[in-house]
């Protein structure tokens, strides 16, 4: 069994991949994801949340 792990996609990216990866990683429509994270982002939290994950989560090698 392998077992997952969460990286910034490189392929499917618009600002850092961060999207991009946590919608490979849970296998969904990466535009969900950014819709969410838009969301998210007219409450301030979103913004703050995105960029600890871009500095969090590594690239994919």
């Amino acid at each position: 069994m392998a077992t997952k792990k969460l990286y910034r996609s490189d392929t499917n990216k618009v600002i850092g991949g961060v999207c991009g990866g946590i919608a490979e990683y849970f296998d969904i429509d990466p535009v969900l994801v950014r819709v969410i994270a838009a969301i998210l982002s007219m409450t301030g939290t979103g913004i703050m949340a995105y960029l600890i994950a871009w500095i969090m989560i590594p690239k994919k090698k």
